[in-house]
Order: structure tokens, then sequence, then C-alpha cells
């Protein structure tokens, strides 16, 4: 199957509570983009289906945002496409997502470092 992501995704773990038309559920996110994440659960979930998350980011505070259910593997998980994010539900993530491309520039910098022969520590 082609990839039909548009934005890059990081890996997370984010617990989320999931509200699905007759229930609610407590989750994870596996992983996450400016367009949607992948919740990983063993719950069913149909393709198509709108659904309402909401997600605790690594600084403790929430955001809930509207999704669809763009693919399921059963007993694995779902992908969710973003819908409807206003401008306030998508800044955390992309403060989320800026924060991973920066830990992912200074890991590569640190990589190639110690290609070099330099020994070196990863900071954070």
């Amino acid at each position: 199957m082609p990839e039909k992501r548009t934005k890059p995704r990081f890996d997370v773990c984010l617990d989320v509570r999931w509200q699905a038309s007759a229930a609610h559920y407590n989750v994870r996110i596996a992983d996450i983009s400016e367009g949607g994440c992948y919740v990983d659960t063993i719950l069913e979930a149909t393709k198509g289906e709108t659904l309402f998350l909401k997600i605790m980011m690594i600084d403790g505070g929430w955001i809930e945002v509207e999704g669809v259910v763009a693919h399921h593997s059963p007993r694995l998980g779902f992908g969710v496409r973003f819908v409807n994010l206003s401008y306030e539900q998508s800044k955390p993530i992309r403060a989320l997502i800026a924060r991973f491309r920066s830990d992912e520039a200074q890991t590569e910098t640190l990589c190639h470092v110690e290609k070099i022969g330099i020994s070196c520590h990863e900071i954070r």
C-alpha cells in the first residue's frame, strides 16, 4: 500500500482518552504528526469513524482533537487523521513536533561526531 501521509510522524508515548460513540477508553498514542496519530490499542475502530481524543501532552496539559479513523489493524491499533483542528489545538502539537525535530537534529550531530572518533555523551 502506498504511503499516504503528508507530514512526518514522531514516536511518542502519550496517554489519551478516546471518546467513541458509546463509550470512553484510556489508550496510548504511539506516534504523532501535525496531520494525525497512531492509537496503540487492541480495541476496535471502524475506518471512517469520527472520534474525539483528549491527549495528555508531555507538559501535563491536555488538548482535545477530532479525528477520523484512516486505517485499522485488528488487535494492534488504528491511524487517525485530525480534522477541524483549530490553531489553538494545533499549537501544542506543533511545539511537541518541533521539540522532536530539535532532538533528532541533536542526535544526528552526535552520531556524526561519534563517526569521526570523538567521544561524547548525549546531552538532554
